[in-house]
Protein backbone atom coordinates (compact mmCIF):
# COMPACT_ATOMS: atom_id res chain seq x y z
CA UNK A 1 0.00 0.00 0.00
CA UNK A 2 1.46 3.41 -1.35
CA UNK A 3 2.14 6.29 1.82
CA UNK A 4 -0.93 8.33 0.04
CA UNK A 5 -3.32 5.15 0.45
CA UNK A 6 -2.53 4.67 4.01
CA UNK A 7 -2.62 8.71 4.77
CA UNK A 8 -6.35 8.47 3.31
CA UNK A 9 -7.32 5.07 5.15
CA UNK A 10 -5.99 7.03 8.43
CA UNK A 11 -7.93 9.90 7.94
CA UNK A 12 -10.98 7.74 6.97
CA UNK A 13 -10.65 5.63 9.71
CA UNK A 14 -10.71 8.53 12.11
CA UNK A 15 -13.43 10.33 10.51
CA UNK A 16 -15.79 7.23 10.47
CA UNK A 17 -14.27 5.27 13.45
CA UNK A 18 -16.74 2.81 14.59
CA UNK A 19 -18.82 4.53 18.04
CA UNK A 20 -21.44 2.65 20.47
CA UNK A 21 -24.83 3.60 19.61
CA UNK A 22 -25.82 4.10 22.99
CA UNK A 23 -23.19 6.83 23.15
CA UNK A 24 -24.83 8.93 20.35
CA UNK A 25 -28.60 8.35 21.92
CA UNK A 26 -27.33 9.68 25.19
CA UNK A 27 -26.13 12.60 23.42
CA UNK A 28 -28.97 13.29 21.22
CA UNK A 29 -31.43 13.66 24.71
CA UNK A 30 -28.54 15.67 25.94
CA UNK A 31 -28.65 18.49 23.14
CA UNK A 32 -32.66 18.48 22.12
CA UNK A 33 -33.43 18.92 25.86
CA UNK A 34 -31.14 21.82 25.55
CA UNK A 35 -32.52 23.04 23.04
CA UNK A 36 -35.49 23.69 24.87
CA UNK A 37 -33.78 25.46 28.17
CA UNK A 38 -31.91 27.44 25.25
CA UNK A 39 -35.18 28.94 24.06
CA UNK A 40 -36.06 29.28 27.45
CA UNK A 41 -33.73 30.85 28.67
CA UNK A 42 -30.57 31.53 26.35
CA UNK A 43 -31.85 33.06 22.96
CA UNK A 44 -35.09 34.40 24.28
CA UNK A 45 -35.25 37.37 21.87
CA UNK A 46 -37.21 35.84 19.10
CA UNK A 47 -40.67 36.97 20.29
CA UNK A 48 -39.78 40.29 21.03
CA UNK A 49 -38.08 40.60 18.29
CA UNK A 50 -41.44 40.19 16.53
CA UNK A 51 -42.49 43.29 18.05
CA UNK A 52 -39.84 45.53 16.03
CA UNK A 53 -39.22 43.80 12.57
CA UNK A 54 -38.26 46.71 11.03
CA UNK A 55 -34.51 46.61 13.14
CA UNK A 56 -34.39 42.65 10.97
CA UNK A 57 -30.89 43.20 9.59
CA UNK A 58 -30.49 39.18 8.48
CA UNK A 59 -27.31 37.00 8.43
CA UNK A 60 -25.57 35.82 4.94
CA UNK A 61 -27.65 32.38 5.46
CA UNK A 62 -30.90 33.95 6.15
CA UNK A 63 -30.00 36.42 3.34
CA UNK A 64 -29.56 33.38 0.65
CA UNK A 65 -32.58 32.00 2.33
CA UNK A 66 -34.76 34.78 2.01
CA UNK A 67 -36.55 34.62 5.70
CA UNK A 68 -38.62 37.37 6.21
CA UNK A 69 -38.95 38.15 10.21
CA UNK A 70 -40.84 35.73 12.12
CA UNK A 71 -43.17 37.74 13.83
CA UNK A 72 -44.72 37.81 17.29
CA UNK A 73 -47.41 34.65 16.55
CA UNK A 74 -44.86 32.70 14.30
CA UNK A 75 -42.34 32.87 17.08
CA UNK A 76 -44.56 31.35 19.40
CA UNK A 77 -45.78 28.68 17.20
CA UNK A 78 -42.33 27.96 16.09
CA UNK A 79 -41.03 27.91 20.02
CA UNK A 80 -43.84 24.91 20.70
CA UNK A 81 -42.77 23.31 17.11
CA UNK A 82 -39.36 23.03 17.95
CA UNK A 83 -40.52 21.73 21.92
CA UNK A 84 -42.41 19.66 20.83
CA UNK A 85 -40.07 17.74 18.22
CA UNK A 86 -37.46 18.48 20.41
CA UNK A 87 -39.40 15.96 23.62
CA UNK A 88 -39.93 13.59 20.67
CA UNK A 89 -36.11 12.97 19.69
CA UNK A 90 -35.11 13.37 23.15
CA UNK A 91 -36.96 10.27 24.55
CA UNK A 92 -36.70 8.58 21.38
CA UNK A 93 -39.95 8.44 19.54
CA UNK A 94 -39.61 9.18 15.51
CA UNK A 95 -36.14 9.69 16.03
CA UNK A 96 -35.12 10.55 12.38
CA UNK A 97 -38.50 13.03 11.81
CA UNK A 98 -38.47 14.97 15.22
CA UNK A 99 -34.45 15.39 14.98
CA UNK A 100 -34.83 16.76 11.71
CA UNK A 101 -38.24 19.39 12.68
CA UNK A 102 -36.44 19.87 15.85
CA UNK A 103 -33.02 20.93 13.97
CA UNK A 104 -34.33 22.82 11.21
CA UNK A 105 -36.63 25.02 13.58
CA UNK A 106 -33.86 25.80 15.98
CA UNK A 107 -31.87 26.84 13.06
CA UNK A 108 -34.35 29.01 11.90
CA UNK A 109 -35.25 30.45 15.79
CA UNK A 110 -31.63 30.99 15.50
CA UNK A 111 -31.51 32.76 12.22
CA UNK A 112 -34.04 35.19 13.60
CA UNK A 113 -32.53 35.74 16.72
CA UNK A 114 -28.74 36.47 15.47
CA UNK A 115 -30.59 38.49 12.79
CA UNK A 116 -31.05 41.55 15.46
CA UNK A 117 -27.50 43.47 15.02
CA UNK A 118 -25.60 40.78 17.45
CA UNK A 119 -24.82 37.76 16.49
CA UNK A 120 -22.41 34.97 19.43
CA UNK A 121 -20.30 31.98 18.07
CA UNK A 122 -21.34 30.11 21.46
CA UNK A 123 -23.81 28.59 19.02
CA UNK A 124 -22.08 26.88 16.45
CA UNK A 125 -21.55 23.51 17.59
CA UNK A 126 -24.52 23.35 18.82
CA UNK A 127 -26.24 23.99 15.74
CA UNK A 128 -24.00 21.86 13.60
CA UNK A 129 -24.96 18.86 16.16
CA UNK A 130 -28.90 19.03 15.50
CA UNK A 131 -27.85 19.13 11.78
CA UNK A 132 -25.89 16.00 11.87
CA UNK A 133 -27.68 13.71 14.99
CA UNK A 134 -30.77 12.72 12.21
CA UNK A 135 -28.48 11.45 10.19
CA UNK A 136 -28.01 8.40 12.67
CA UNK A 137 -31.11 6.89 12.55
CA UNK A 138 -32.36 4.95 15.42
CA UNK A 139 -30.15 4.68 18.09
CA UNK A 140 -31.48 3.68 21.71
CA UNK A 141 -29.65 3.54 25.07
CA UNK A 142 -30.06 -0.16 25.42
CA UNK A 143 -27.82 -0.73 22.46
CA UNK A 144 -24.75 -2.21 22.64
CA UNK A 145 -23.40 -2.11 18.65
CA UNK A 146 -21.32 0.41 17.06
CA UNK A 147 -21.62 2.56 13.71
CA UNK A 148 -19.35 4.61 11.70
CA UNK A 149 -22.09 6.66 11.15
CA UNK A 150 -22.24 7.73 14.91
CA UNK A 151 -18.38 7.65 14.67
CA UNK A 152 -18.58 10.73 11.61
CA UNK A 153 -21.55 12.71 13.57
CA UNK A 154 -19.47 12.77 17.22
CA UNK A 155 -16.45 13.98 15.15
CA UNK A 156 -18.03 16.66 13.30
CA UNK A 157 -19.18 17.54 16.77
CA UNK A 158 -15.95 17.48 18.28
CA UNK A 159 -14.53 19.47 15.00
CA UNK A 160 -17.13 22.25 15.43
CA UNK A 161 -16.72 22.39 19.50
CA UNK A 162 -12.93 22.94 18.87
CA UNK A 163 -13.21 25.00 15.90
CA UNK A 164 -15.37 27.65 18.29
CA UNK A 165 -11.65 27.86 20.41
CA UNK A 166 -9.60 27.79 17.52
CA UNK A 167 -11.58 30.21 15.93
CA UNK A 168 -11.64 32.83 18.60
CA UNK A 169 -8.40 32.59 18.54
CA UNK A 170 -7.65 33.29 14.96
CA UNK A 171 -10.26 36.54 15.00
CA UNK A 172 -7.86 37.60 18.15
CA UNK A 173 -5.00 37.46 15.86
CA UNK A 174 -6.63 39.48 12.82
CA UNK A 175 -8.36 42.00 14.81
CA UNK A 176 -5.51 42.87 16.52
CA UNK A 177 -2.54 42.50 14.23
CA UNK A 178 -0.59 40.01 15.71
CA UNK A 179 -1.42 37.65 18.50
CA UNK A 180 0.68 39.23 21.61
CA UNK A 181 -1.13 42.99 20.74
CA UNK A 182 -4.35 41.34 22.23
CA UNK A 183 -2.36 39.10 25.16
CA UNK A 184 -0.53 42.13 26.13
CA UNK A 185 -3.72 44.86 26.01
CA UNK A 186 -6.16 45.63 28.89
CA UNK A 187 -9.02 42.70 27.31
CA UNK A 188 -9.38 41.75 30.75
CA UNK A 189 -9.61 44.67 32.37
CA UNK A 190 -12.42 46.60 30.26
CA UNK A 191 -14.42 43.49 30.79
CA UNK A 192 -14.12 43.25 34.50
CA UNK A 193 -14.60 46.91 34.85
CA UNK A 194 -17.80 46.59 32.67
CA UNK A 195 -19.11 43.13 34.24
CA UNK A 196 -16.99 41.81 36.94
CA UNK A 197 -18.32 40.51 40.34
CA UNK A 198 -16.61 40.51 43.10
CA UNK A 199 -14.93 37.35 42.90
CA UNK A 200 -12.98 39.14 40.40
CA UNK A 201 -12.45 43.20 40.46
CA UNK A 202 -9.69 42.35 42.76
CA UNK A 203 -7.02 41.62 40.22
CA UNK A 204 -7.81 45.11 38.46
CA UNK A 205 -5.20 45.74 41.31
CA UNK A 206 -2.66 43.68 40.21
CA UNK A 207 -2.67 44.32 35.75
CA UNK A 208 0.10 41.84 35.43
CA UNK A 209 -2.01 38.62 36.34
CA UNK A 210 -4.49 39.54 33.91
CA UNK A 211 -2.06 39.70 30.78
CA UNK A 212 -0.89 36.41 32.27
CA UNK A 213 -4.75 34.79 31.91
CA UNK A 214 -4.93 36.78 28.66
CA UNK A 215 -1.72 34.85 27.18
CA UNK A 216 -3.25 31.50 29.46
CA UNK A 217 -6.32 31.68 26.90
CA UNK A 218 -4.62 32.46 24.09
CA UNK A 219 -2.26 29.56 24.08
CA UNK A 220 -5.05 27.36 25.14
CA UNK A 221 -7.42 28.78 22.18
CA UNK A 222 -4.50 27.85 19.77
CA UNK A 223 -3.38 24.15 21.08
CA UNK A 224 -7.54 23.21 21.58
CA UNK A 225 -7.22 21.15 18.35
CA UNK A 226 -4.79 18.80 20.54
CA UNK A 227 -8.27 17.46 22.53
CA UNK A 228 -9.15 16.08 19.18
CA UNK A 229 -6.02 13.60 19.24
CA UNK A 230 -6.34 12.60 22.89
CA UNK A 231 -7.67 9.69 24.43
CA UNK A 232 -8.42 8.76 28.17
CA UNK A 233 -7.09 10.54 31.39
CA UNK A 234 -5.32 13.23 29.22
CA UNK A 235 -8.57 13.32 26.58
CA UNK A 236 -11.19 14.00 30.17
CA UNK A 237 -8.65 16.15 31.87
CA UNK A 238 -8.93 18.63 28.72
CA UNK A 239 -12.05 18.54 28.63
CA UNK A 240 -12.59 19.43 32.70
CA UNK A 241 -10.52 22.25 31.59
CA UNK A 242 -12.01 24.16 29.15
CA UNK A 243 -15.84 23.23 31.22
CA UNK A 244 -13.71 24.93 34.37
CA UNK A 245 -12.84 27.60 32.32
CA UNK A 246 -16.46 28.20 31.35
CA UNK A 247 -17.90 28.55 34.84
CA UNK A 248 -15.41 30.63 35.79
CA UNK A 249 -16.09 33.13 33.27
CA UNK A 250 -19.81 32.52 34.52
CA UNK A 251 -19.09 33.25 38.08
CA UNK A 252 -16.41 36.05 37.30
CA UNK A 253 -18.23 37.55 34.26
CA UNK A 254 -21.55 36.23 33.70
CA UNK A 255 -20.57 34.61 30.85
CA UNK A 256 -21.69 30.69 30.43
CA UNK A 257 -21.14 29.26 26.73
CA UNK A 258 -23.67 26.60 27.55
CA UNK A 259 -24.22 25.88 23.98
CA UNK A 260 -20.70 24.64 23.80
CA UNK A 261 -20.29 23.01 27.02
CA UNK A 262 -22.83 20.93 26.48
CA UNK A 263 -21.32 19.74 23.05
CA UNK A 264 -18.22 18.56 25.07
CA UNK A 265 -20.25 15.91 25.99
CA UNK A 266 -19.40 14.16 22.34
CA UNK A 267 -15.63 13.44 24.11
CA UNK A 268 -17.09 11.74 26.43
CA UNK A 269 -18.03 7.61 27.22
CA UNK A 270 -21.63 8.77 27.39
CA UNK A 271 -22.66 4.71 26.66
CA UNK A 272 -21.51 4.29 30.50
CA UNK A 273 -24.52 6.18 31.84
CA UNK A 274 -27.18 3.92 30.57
CA UNK A 275 -25.13 0.93 31.87
CA UNK A 276 -24.53 2.39 35.48
CA UNK A 277 -28.32 3.12 35.84
CA UNK A 278 -28.66 -0.53 34.63
CA UNK A 279 -26.44 -1.88 37.17
CA UNK A 280 -28.45 0.57 39.85
CA UNK A 281 -31.68 -0.69 39.27
CA UNK A 282 -30.34 -4.30 39.13
CA UNK A 283 -28.87 -4.08 42.63
CA UNK A 284 -31.96 -2.21 43.87
CA UNK A 285 -34.12 -5.15 42.85
CA UNK A 286 -32.10 -7.91 43.89
CA UNK A 287 -32.42 -6.63 47.71
CA UNK A 288 -35.95 -5.36 47.66
CA UNK A 289 -37.36 -8.70 48.11
CA UNK A 290 -34.78 -9.16 51.27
Amino acid sequence: MSALARAGSAVSGWWFKPMPLARVAVLRTLVYLFLIFDMLYVATDVVPHGYVPELYQPTLVARILQLPTLGVTGGQVLFWVVTLASVCAAIGAFQRAAGWVAGLGFWLWMLNSQGFSYVSHDHMALMVAVLVLPTVGVARFGDTGSSERVGWVLRVVQVFTILTYFGSAISKWTRSGTPWVWANGAVFVWAIMRRGSDLIRWTLDFPWLLIVGQWALLLLEFCSPVVLFLRGKWLYALVATFVLFHLATYLALGIHFLPTVVCWAAFLPLERIPAWLRRRIGRRSEVAPA
